[in-house]
């Protein structure tokens, strides 16, 4: 009879392993697809930059006031990770961009993905 009892305690002990091994993996995956997303968007971000050369001095800041296509891709950033928010640094001189999207997980991690690049007329 002991010797039961202590098979089933250690088929228990496995189990409890295996559900925690689970949910660190569903974990881990779920926190690597937001950040695959955020990568997305942030280049998505600078392709829009890129198609929109005249007007890209406008998408500088967070709150993308005056440029209705960065409004677009910042509610799209709020909509596509959890508590996501975008922000957007142009250099008019240089032409440097800075692309940073944030985002809180439902743990309260919070992480940013920042994207640099260079966005400019030919010429200029």
């Amino acid at each position: 009879m002991i010797e039961v009892l202590v098979a089933l305690l250690l088929f228990m002990l496995g189990v409890l392993g295996m559900v925690g091994l689970q949910s660190s993996m569903t974990r881990a995956q779920t926190e690597s697809k937001v950040r695959s997303d955020a990568a997305y968007l942030a280049s998505e971000l600078i392709g829009r930059m890129w198609s929109d050369l005249t007007n890209y001095t406008t998408y500088n800041g967070s709150g993308c006031a005056t440029q209705t296509r960065c409004k677009e891709w910042q509610t799209k950033v709020a909509n596509s990770l959890p508590g996501g928010l975008g922000a957007v640094t142009v250099d008019a001189t240089t032409g440097n961009v800075s692309v940073t999207v944030s985002w809180t997980m439902p743990s309260g991690d919070t992480h940013q993905y920042v994207t640099q690049t260079t966005v400019a007329k030919a010429g200029s």
